[in-house]
């Protein structure tokens, strides 16, 4: 080894680097790769763990009755709240466009969605314009309220509607509409028919 002040000759140099090369090469055994590779693995684990997680928060139920009463005020116009289990979610309940209620639903036991929508002094065109031209197919009756049932042949036109009924209303339309199945759709409308025996007597 080279004394204090005077420079390591080149056989010092070469002894010195041989020397770290094997204290080096003897430090990379395998019970050495093992603890690095556990030292690693607990790393991930601590980092995995500490990753907030939890269950997305509930979303909050919309008072169909409350924005409808607001809606109702604003508007100066009455609008139709559908009786129907209160296990159906509700999605939406809002004007959707110019001067149409409309509320949003996800029935419990079936895998499609359905919506109502009430549009103010409008008639059957409109019924039309929302289901991309959608040609009526025939009538069903629930509780005294006559719907007309309208002919869904490619429901990737209509918004992916598969089944429509729509009826007057006063001076409104209604449409029952989405992808739920026929049955469903009657329960909503078996829910709207006194509001809308009460609107068409108060048009008379």
């Amino acid at each position: 080894m080279a004394e204090l002040g005077r420079p390591e000759t080149p056989e010092e140099t070469a002894a010195r680097k041989a020397e770290s090369s094997r204290v080096y090469r003897s430090s990379q055994t395998f019970r050495n790769l093992i603890a690095a590779l556990l030292a690693t693995l607990a790393i991930v684990v601590v980092i995995v763990l500490s990753v907030p997680r939890g269950t997305p928060a509930a979303q909050g139920s919309i008072d169909v009755a409350s924005v409808a009463q607001q809606v109702q005020s604003g508007y100066d116009h009455p609008v139709v709240v559908p009786h129907v289990p209160t296990s159906w979610r509700v999605n939406e309940a809002a004007i959707d466009g110019s001067d149409t209620w409309s509320i949003a639903y996800v029935p419990t036991g079936d895998k499609g969605y359905l919506r109502v929508s009430q549009a103010f002094d409008a008639d059957t065109a409109w019924d039309a314009q929302k289901l991309s031209g959608a040609a009526p197919s025939g009538t069903i009756v629930v509780d005294g309220v006559t719907w007309t049932v309208y002919d869904i042949q490619d429901p990737s036109r209509a918004g992916n509607v598969s089944y429509a009924i729509g009826t007057k209303a006063g001076k409104d339309r209604i449409l029952i509409y989405g992808t739920a199945n026929p049955k469903t759709a009657a329960v909503a409308a078996e829910g709207l028919a006194q509001q809308i025996h009460d609107l068409n007597g108060a048009a008379q």
